[in-house]
């Protein structure tokens, strides 16, 4: 039973500059709830019990924000603001059991996972990217779970995406065990469309085994001084260790990025029974 998960959230977000310049980039809002708190949804919806975060110097407004709020509760209780003061409630309810660890230089995401090696001590765990926005029937992780404890093995999350595309994302080649899932052989971290070796793209959702650490920790420092987790997977790969690439079923949001963000925002938006129908009208006269 996976019951831990891990969010890398120490990344400086400069692809949402200036609006991160003082503000961590997972506590933008999506509508009135930010970036970060539909992962830690997902991750609940998941079955998941025990959170740990990789922060970095200036994010604490993340903790903070699934912490108790006293003097917030109080006022809205003061005030007859019920239905806030619930809203408020139900966010410090979300999570059971939370951590926190620092990585106190930007050494990529392979370092910041294996930053909380300690923490997630030896059992399998997720992880969730705070840019990616996956709206979807059944929660993207629970689906990666399933798989990984039939299989009992590693289980990432791919998306099939124009060939145009994958230059910005590690691509899995690999041979297919079934529809949707395949096993991986390798992996090419932001190929020219060209030399992609698929279209299966690595989306911010993963479950691993403890195994993992060991991979992270050979690594010798990639591009810019960083410790790539899409190169610790190609070697697991190429040394014959069975892991998997799953095609999830929803709908994903780069978040991280303003065309990205917004369209998140607007479908996210268009789903709300409230805003849904007048935003409609209102898209619909503006355009």
């Amino acid at each position: 039973m996976i019951r831990k998960v891990v969010l890398p959230v120490a990344g400086l977000g400069t692809r949402m500059l200036p609006a991160t310049k003082a503000v961590p980039k997972e506590m933008l809002c999506l509508i009135n709830k930010p970036a970060i708190q539909y992962i830690v949804e997902e991750a609940v919806a998941s079955g998941i019990k025990e959170f740990i975060f990789v922060v970095s110097r200036n994010k604490e407004a993340i903790l903070d924000h699934f912490d108790l709020s006293p003097e917030l509760e109080a006022e809205l209780e003061a005030k007859g603001k019920k239905n806030l003061l619930e809203e408020v409630r139900k966010v410090s309810r979300l999570i059971e059991s939370l951590s926190a660890v620092r990585q106190k230089k930007p050494l990529g995401l392979g370092h910041a996972i294996l930053v909380a090696a300690p923490l997630v001590g030896n059992e399998p765990f997720g992880v969730l990217l705070g840019d990616d926005i996956v709206d979807a029937e059944e929660p993207c992780l629970k689906q990666l779970i399933r798989a990984a404890e039939e299989l009992w093995a590693p289980v990432i999350a791919v998306e099939h995406l124009p060939r145009e595309e994958v230059s910005r994302y590690g691509v899995i080649s690999g041979k297919k065990v079934q529809e949707g899932l395949y096993e991986i052989e390798d992996v090419v971290e932001k190929p020219r469309p060209e030399e992609a070796p698929s279209e299966l793209a690595i989306i911010g959702r993963y479950v691993f085994f403890p195994s993992i650490f060991e991979y992270l920790e050979r690594l010798s420092p990639g591009a810019g001084g960083e410790i790539q987790l899409t190169d610790a997977i190609a070697t697991m790969a190429r040394e014959g260790h069975k892991i998997y690439a799953l095609e999830f079923r929803g709908t994903r949001y780069d978040t991280g990025n303003k065309e990205g963000f917004v369209k998140a925002t607007v479908a996210l938006a268009l789903k709300d029974p409230e805003l849904g129908p007048k935003l409609r009208d209102f898209l619909r006269n503006l355009l």
